[in-house]
């Protein structure tokens, strides 16, 4: 089966102990950048071990060389800086991510996590999946204001720039073996909700054309893919610590975001944050959605029953044919992990692999 698989997950997993010590020793010069490469390569190692024993077909390097889901790639572009976030914060924790400042032209004139991908694959036989942030995510955050007017007075040139750098790194992903490519674009859902907008139009946008424009941009960016690779997208409403930042359901948001020239769609439903499975509707034939059910914010174990009732839901809209299931979004989405084990994120994997067989076969 090509991917999505039936069973599937966003990327990012719990940094082992050993992994977040070591980094922090990095930081403050304690230990250098071999020494480090060393530990993130054995804790990767058992990370993939880890994934296949629990029955996993799509295997990520857990996301562990990062210390940001987005920031990692986008700040290696040509042009862009991270930067404070003025705009909406997470909930209950005072440190929040910065977020990415365009202050040059947007290009990707070295490769990008590409060497990270090559060792990925050389540690496992099933298919090895690489997660990068979408190009929305230059944009989402601050909009126009943290796009230099002086670099970029025209937004198209800005698009355009955008989409050659992701073409660009995405062949050198294809050129590496890749086969399995997810962009991960909180941009769809967190434009559900009404402070969002809000925020879109201070920043000198107009929350209701930028879903098409997010859609467009995706679009633009993966049209020269091979053949051979499949590009999914997750959206979700954000995961920092096991906090969020934005709520609503996709119905506004659907059309645009199903148009954006992807495979499939990663998909968060863990609560009511995320409304209802009617804007599955506008799902185009062919197209795949993998309904993230199962949630990595807490470490409670969802039943059985309730999955499978909730994907009988979601099927009254979608062809169970073109559902597939997996957690809602990374267990850890930063370096800092969300409030749960190590044990219960394996045991939900786990889980998410025996509901997809007893569904699907």
């Amino acid at each position: 089966m090509k991917p999505p698989f039936r069973a599937d997950q966003v990327g990012s997993l719990l940094r082992p102990r050993e992994l977040a010590d070591a980094r922090k020793q990095f930081k403050e010069g304690k230990l250098d950048a071999a020494a480090l490469k060393a530990i993130e390569d054995r804790s990767i190692l058992d990370a993939v071990r880890r994934q296949e024993a629990a029955g996993l077909k799509s295997i990520t390097d857990g996301e562990m060389r990062r210390d940001w889901w987005h920031l990692d790639f986008m700040t290696q572009l040509d042009g862009v800086t991270a930067v404070v976030n003025p705009g909406p914060k997470f909930g209950g924790t005072e440190e929040q991510p910065p977020i990415p400042s365009v202050t040059g032209k947007i290009g990707c004139s070295k490769p990008i996590f590409v060497d990270h991908f090559k060792y990925l694959k050389s540690v496992t036989k099933e298919t090895p999946k690489l997660t990068i942030p979408s190009p929305a995510m230059l944009h989402l955050r601050g909009g126009r204001s943290s796009i230099s007017k002086a670099v970029y007075p025209d937004l198209a040139e800005f698009w355009a720039d955008t989409a050659a750098a992701y073409r660009k790194a995405i062949g050198q992903f294809a050129d590496a073996g890749c086969s399995y490519l997810q962009l991960d674009d909180v941009s769809f859902s967190y434009l559900c909700d009404p402070k969002i907008q809000d925020t879109a139009r201070r920043n000198g946008d107009d929350p209701a054309l930028l879903p098409r424009q997010y859609a467009d941009a995706v679009s633009a960016a993966v049209k020269d893919r091979p053949a051979g690779m499949t590009i999914t997208m997750h959206t979700c409403r954000g995961n920092f610590k096991s906090s969020w930042v934005a709520s609503g359901g996709y119905e506004t948001v659907a059309e645009a975001m199903f148009s954006s020239g992807v495979d499939a769609f990663f998909m968060e439903f863990d609560d009511e944050r995320s409304g209802t499975f009617e804007p599955l509707r506008y799902l185009p034939r062919g197209k795949k959605v993998v309904l993230g059910l199962v949630t990595t914010k807490v470490g409670a174990l969802e039943s059985k029953d309730q999955i499978r009732r909730r994907i009988e839901q979601a099927a009254k809209f979608v062809p169970l044919e073109d559902l597939c299931l997996s957690p809602q979004c990374g267990f850890s989405s930063t370096h800092h992990g969300n409030a749960l084990s190590m044990d219960e994120q394996w045991r939900k994997l786990e889980l998410v692999v025996e509901v997809a067989r007893e569904v699907w076969g």
